[in-house]
Formats: C-alpha cells, structure tokens, sequence
C-alpha cells in the first residue's frame, strides 16, 4: 500500500510518499480501507518534531479517517464492508490504516466518508469545549473566532445543535464569513474591529478561540457577566496572556479546552461524545463542512494550507 511517512523533522515539505506492508491488526483493532483522512495541525507539527507525542522516525501521521472495515475481530460488532469513521492516532495518511475498536464508530448513511473523517477531532473538540467545558445553556449566545475553519465551523453547529439562540462568527475576510453563515452562523463579523461590533449588540456568553493571539482581550470584552471564554489552541501563533483582575471585576472566566489531553486519560469517553452528538449527526443538524482535498503525493500541501492560514472547513487527504 501507498502511505505517507515523516523521515526527517524538516517540516510539510519533507514529506515522502513509500510503499508499505499492510498493517495488521491486533485483538483489539479494525483493519480499515481509508477513503478519506482529516488533516489536523498536530500533524504540521509533528511535521517539525513540536508536538507532544513524538513517534520513532520514519512514521506515517495522520489521526483521524473513515473508510470501510477489511477485517474486525469476531463478536465486535463490524463485519467487512461496514463504513466508518474512526480515530486511529497514527497511520492515517495511507490507503490502509488499523484503528482501536473503541474509537471506531458506524459512521451514518447521510454522511461522506469525506464528512466522516471530519468529526471525531473537530466536533469532538467543539463538544468538550461547549457543552462539557463551557457548559452551554440553552438560549445563551456564542461567538466563534477563526469561524470558518474545522473547528471554527464544528463549533458553530454544535452551538445550534445544542441550544445557543444565536451565534456570531468572526472571521478575516467576507469570503470566509460567507462559509461561516453557511454552515450555520446567524451573523458574521470581521476580525478587524470585531469587539466594536459584538459589545454594541449587548456582547456573548460564550467565546470560542481556537486563534488566541491580539484577539484575546477584545474576545474577554465582548463577554456578559458569567460569561465564559474558551481557549482552544493558538493558530495566531502567539500564546496570549491575561491579567486575572479583567476576570474579578467583570465576573467572567477563561477556561482551558485540552481536548486530547483529557479523552485519552478516560477510556471511554470519545464514545460518549459521539453518542451525544449522533442523532445530530443522523438528522443533519451537524454537517461537517469538506474544506480542499488532497491526494497522498500532495500530502505536504494539505498541511501547508493549515500551516499558512488558508483553510476553509476541514482539509482532507482522500487516498
């Protein structure tokens, strides 16, 4: 089989495209044809040797695909030919990949596979963050940065999904504000000026940031009184920081979304996250937004279309 592999820690451009054995799986795995593999930003940096989980060089990255089972152990409850989509950590940039039983999932008849490897990372991640961490109240409203990317998009619909009365995004530009109110969004701002905008319509009470940056104190001064501001990640490039009396005086809190961090330590819970969100999945309230695909060959850009900030919905690598 035909898989991409890290060789060096060079960055997207050093990616190489080789042929492999296929991989067997274990007891306790599927063995999975991949029709399409999400492309998240811990693969940009395990690219370059900056994320947590550092595997042995050569390895073939990629966490997250939907496919159809090969092989399943007897009495898991998948036979061959089923469609799915799971996480399967690493080895997901290949035409065959095994993935663990129990983050392997039925992936429903009005999804793609395309779709389908769009949901465990992203939607996962906008669940925990919401509804877990944040811990969303039906009829409240929400602002999402960075609105129009995989998360940025999950989050907007999870939002809705789960009760938010309104959602604005943020994004850069009117073209991704477009994809923005496309895939749910009652309003989008631009980044530029965008507290202006949000604190005349009597501010949120929920932000999602997965951008931080200079965007970070203007998101605390768009907050009503609890209001809660959710860090995802940094896709600004700057780790911001915050001067904790801004949180006393204004009665509002930021709260740290460790996705990863936290389903990995609870065997588990990924299932319960996707049992919540499947029959919003089932009657299409949740529709993962299909960003640029790419083959294998042209793995090192779809990593550097994260890496540069140009990514609409999720970017994908469909063998």
């Amino acid at each position: 089989m035909k898989a991409v592999q890290i060789t060096t820690l060079d960055g997207p451009s050093a990616l190489e495209v080789n042929d492999l054995p296929s991989p067997e799986a274990g007891n306790d795995q599927v063995l999975i044809r991949v029709r399409a593999a999400g492309v998240a930003f811990p693969e940009v940096l395990q690219s370059r040797g900056l994320y947590q989980m550092k595997p042995d060089l050569p390895f073939t990255p990629g966490a997250e695909i939907a496919g159809e089972i090969i092989s399943a152990p007897e009495g898991s409850g998948f036979s061959p030919g089923d469609r799915v989509a799971s996480l399967c950590v690493l080895g997901g940039f290949a035409e065959e990949a095994v993935a663990p039983l129990e983050t392997t999932f039925k992936l429903p008849d009005g999804l793609s596979y395309e779709q389908g490897a769009s949901i465990i990372f992203n939607y996962g991640t906008a669940y925990f963050a919401l509804v877990e961490r944040g811990q969303l109240q039906e009829g409240e409203s929400v602002l999402v940065q960075g609105a129009a990317g995989g998360v940025g998009t999950a989050a907007i619909q999870i939002a809705k999904a789960f009760g938010a009365a309104r959602v604005i995004a943020v994004t850069s530009t009117p073209e991704k504000g477009a994809v923005a109110l496309e895939a749910g969004a009652d309003e989008f701002v631009l980044a530029d000026g965008f507290k202006d905008a949000v604190k005349a319509q009597g501010g949120v009470d929920i932000v999602v940031d997965p951008v931080g940056g200079d965007r970070f104190t203007d998101s605390l001064r768009c907050l009503k009184d609890d209001g809660r501001l959710l860090v995802i990640g940094f896709t600004a490039g700057e780790i911001p920081t915050v001067k904790v009396n801004r949180l006393l005086l204004n009665n509002v809190a930021v709260v740290g979304v460790g996705w990863g961090a936290y389903v990995f330590s609870r065997p588990g819970h990924i299932a319960k996250e996707w049992a919540a969100m499947l029959p919003h999945l089932e009657s299409g309230a949740l529709q993962p937004v299909v960003g640029p695909t790419f083959s294998l060959e042209d793995a090192t850009q779809a990593l550097l279309t994260l890496d540069e900030r140009r990514a609409t919905g999720k970017v994908l690598i469909v063998p």
